[in-house]
C-alpha cells in the first residue's frame, strides 16, 4: 500500500529538493484560475502559472504544496532521450516528450504536500513501477497526455521506463467515466452482476 511507502517518497522529494527541482506552492485553486489569463472552460488540468516558482524551499510552510519545477528539470535532463512506447491501439508507437509542449499543456505539476503526508500519484507511481519491477502499466486514456511527467521523474530518478498501454475509459450507460469519486460502479460489482472476466476486458478495449 502506498501509505506505507510515505517515508520513501518524501526521501525521493528531498533529492529532488537538493537538486533545486522544487519550490512550495501556497496557492489556491481559485489563486490559480485568477492568473491564467484565458482559462478554458471544461479542462480538467490546469497548468499552473507559475506564481510561486521563485520561493525557495527553506521557506516552505505547514499546507504548502510542493511543485516540480518543470523547466528546471527539462534542463537538467537535457542531454537525456525522454521517451516510451505506447502499446494501446489509439496511441502505439514510441513517443518523444516534447519538452515545450510539456510545459504549455503540463507545467509544474504538484508531487506533494507539507505536513499531511500526501505525494501525487505521478510520484508514487514512479516510485512503486520500478520498485515492484513493472515492465507494463496499464490504465485509463485520461492519463495519456501526462506520461511525460512520469518519463521525467524516471529519469530523474535513474528509474527504468515500462511499456504503457493507455485504454479506452469505461462509461456508464449514460455515456459518464465511472470514476470512483463519483461513488462509480466498482469492477467486483460488475463481476457480481455476472460479468465474465472477457466482458471486462472488454470494457477496457482488451
Amino acid at each position: 500500500r502506498q501509505s506505507e511507502h510515505i517515508e520513501r517518497y518524501n526521501a525521493r522529494l528531498e533529492t529532488l529538493a537538493d537538486r533545486r527541482l522544487l519550490y512550495p506552492c501556497s496557492c489556491t485553486r481559485s489563486d490559480i484560475r485568477a492568473a491564467l489569463t484565458a482559462p478554458q472552460e471544461g479542462v480538467a488540468h490546469q497548468v499552473y502559472p507559475g506564481t510561486c516558482r521563485g520561493r525557495p524551499m527553506s521557506e516552505r510552510r505547514e499546507g504548502d504544496a510542493i511543485r516540480l519545477d518543470l523547466a528546471a528539470a527539462l534542463e537538467l535532463l537535457a542531454g537525456d532521450e525522454l521517451a516510451f512506447t505506447e502499446s494501446g491501439s489509439a496511441h502505439a508507437g514510441r513517443h518523444l516528450v516534447d519538452a515545450d509542449h510539456a510545459l504549455r499543456t503540463i507545467g509544474d505539476i504538484v508531487l506533494g504536500r507539507k505536513g499531511d503526508g500526501i505525494v501525487a500519484y505521478f510520484l508514487a507511481s514512479a516510485f512503486d513501477d520500478a520498485d515492484q519491477g513493472i515492465s507494463h502499466v496499464i490504465r485509463g486514456e485520461d492519463l495519456f497526455d501526462f506520461t511525460p511527467v512520469q518519463v521525467i521523474l524516471q529519469h530523474l530518478f535513474g528509474f527504468p521506463t515500462p511499456i504503457y498501454h493507455h485504454h479506452p475509459l469505461i462509461r456508464d450507460d449514460a455515456g459518464k467515466r465511472l470514476a470512483k469519486r463519483d461513488d462509480a460502479r466498482a469492477i467486483r460489482t460488475y463481476r457480481q452482476d455476472g460479468a465474465t472476466p472477457e466482458d471486462v476486458r472488454r470494457l477496457v478495449g482488451l
